[in-house]
């Protein structure tokens, strides 16, 4: 596992937010070989796939299928595997492969019983086993503080406490209107969903459009106290983490 000093994360973040994302990008891929991008090909997950692809910087893609996202996720997913051709890693909740066969397994609308438990099987654990079985130590994100929520303060580079996995966000001070101009600017394929007023996609069941001056996220879960599916806060399910632990 990479491991880096608080000192040095300090001083790693300090140095990063000078630059313009295409040189974090670039460092990156320079000092962590075997870089990943974790993704929901969300807009600015894309921008990034755009910008490394432009610098023939050669990253494999994660994205955790849920079972639950929307068919419009699912078509744009073929879009970029037509323009991009990327060597992507499909993970989706251990042993299943379709939402009836999760319901099946879990039940009804397990996300209204058991909020947490539903996003440890259909996120946390997929993610956990991702970083496991691909020896991932460093990912790209797509997060921005302009999304706001828990991601107001967020840093170009951090580690993830439960795991060690160290994660960049290139784009952590884009806003929305930025990241769309890239996209309309570089012809970048994007979901459907984002013209009828969605901006951040996730799951069918808890994603709404979002009503103008709202966060970008405030159409995920909407009318719950919550701005994370867990994916990017595993302390919140430790007690699975260690259930399942070898």
């Amino acid at each position: 596992m990479v491991s880096l000093s608080q000192d040095h994360l300090d001083h790693l973040n300090k140095t990063l937010a000078q630059l313009p994302a295409e040189e974090v990008l670039a460092w990156a891929a320079l000092t962590f070989p075997g870089l990943f991008q974790t993704t929901a090909f969300g807009l600015t997950g894309l921008v990034i796939l755009d910008m490394m692809s432009k610098k023939n910087i050669p990253v494999d893609l994660i994205f955790i299928d849920t079972l639950h996202h929307f068919p419009q996720t699912y078509d744009l997913i073929n879009n970029i595997k037509s323009k991009y051709n990327p060597n992507l890693h499909i993970y989706t909740p251990q042993n299943l492969i379709s939402e009836q066969d999760f319901a099946t397994k879990h039940g009804d609308q397990l996300w209204e019983k058991d909020d947490n438990l539903y996003d440890y099987l259909v996120k946390v654990e997929p993610a956990q086993r991702a970083y496991k079985e691909l020896g991932v130590k460093v990912v790209l994100t797509g997060r921005r503080k302009s999304q706001g929520g828990a991601r107001a303060a967020l840093p170009v580079i951090e580690i993830e406490e439960s795991t060690g996995i160290i994660k960049i966000n290139p784009l952590w001070d884009w806003d929305f209107a930025r990241i769309q101009k890239y996209v309309k600017d570089n012809d970048v394929p994007y979901n459907e969903l984002l013209d009828l007023g969605y901006k951040s996609i996730g799951d069918w069941h808890s994603t709404v459009p979002v009503a103008e001056g709202e966060d970008e996220r405030s159409g995920r879960w909407k009318g719950k106290a919550k701005t994370e599916c867990g994916i990017h806060e595993t302390s919140r399910f430790a007690q699975y983490l260690q259930a399942t632990a070898p």
